[in-house]
C-alpha cells in the first residue's frame, strides 16, 4: 500500500499577482510552509501550517475560482514541491508558476520560474523565466550575470526605497521595476 505524501501548507487564496511579469493577473496562490532562509523582510507567518495531500490542494484551488493559474510560493516551495503535485495541477488544467530563492533544484514541468535569490545564499538555479531581486543596495549585477532570465526585475523593499530603485534602474536599464502592488491595495 502506498503512502500519500502530505504537504505543509501555510495558506491558499485567490487574488491578483502583485509583482513581476504577471503583475495584475488573477491567480491562485499556494503558500507552502517552511523555508531554509530567514530573510528579515519576509512576509510569511511560519507558525501556520495545514497538512494536505496533492488532491486536497488542487481541489481547494479549483473550488476558489475558474482561473487555472497557480503561483506556488512560500516559504521556499522547492523544499516540498514534487512531480506528484505538479502532475495533479497540470491534470486539472493549471498553469504552474513557482517563486523560489533558487537554493534547491526544482522538479520538471513547471511552466514559469521566478528566482528571487537572497544575499549570501548558495543558489543552484542558473536559468529562470524571471529574476526578481528585492533591492536593499546590494550588488545585484553579480546575479544578473549568473542567472539567465527573460526578465530582470528590481523591487523596492516593502516600498520603502522606491526612489533609490528607480534611480538604479535608470542607470542600469536591463532591469525593470517591480512594485509590490498588493501592498498598495488590499487584494485579498
Amino acid at each position: 500500500m502506498s503512502v500519500m505524501k502530505i504537504y505543509n501548507i501555510n495558506e491558499i487564496f485567490y487574488s491578483l499577482q502583485g509583482e513581476g511579469h504577471y503583475s495584475g493577473t488573477p491567480t491562485v496562490f499556494l503558500r507552502m510552509s517552511g523555508c531554509n532562509l530567514r530573510c528579515p523582510f519576509c512576509d510569511t507567518d511560519f507558525s501556520r501550517s495545514q497538512p494536505m495531500t496533492a488532491a486536497e490542494i488542487v481541489a481547494h484551488c479549483t473550488a476558489l475560482t475558474e482561473v487555472r493559474r497557480v503561483v506556488i510560493t512560500g516559504g521556499e516551495p522547492s523544499l516540498q514541491l514534487d512531480d506528484t503535485l505538479i502532475a495533479a495541477f497540470h491534470e486539472a488544467g493549471f498553469f504552474i508558476a513557482v517563486e523560489t530563492n533558487g537554493t534547491h533544484a526544482l522538479p520538471d514541468g513547471i511552466d514559469w520560474v521566478t528566482c528571487s535569490p537572497k544575499e549570501g545564499s548558495r543558489v543552484l538555479l542558473s536559468r529562470a523565466d524571471e529574476l526578481k531581486m528585492v533591492y536593499i543596495g546590494q550588488d545585484v549585477e553579480s546575479w544578473h550575470r549568473r542567472i539567465v532570465a527573460d526578465y530582470y526585475f528590481l523591487q523596492p523593499c516593502s516600498m520603502a526605497n522606491t526612489s533609490e530603485v528607480v534611480d538604479y534602474i535608470k542607470s542600469h536599464p536591463w532591469w525593470q521595476l517591480s512594485l509590490q502592488t498588493h501592498k498598495l491595495a488590499a487584494f485579498k
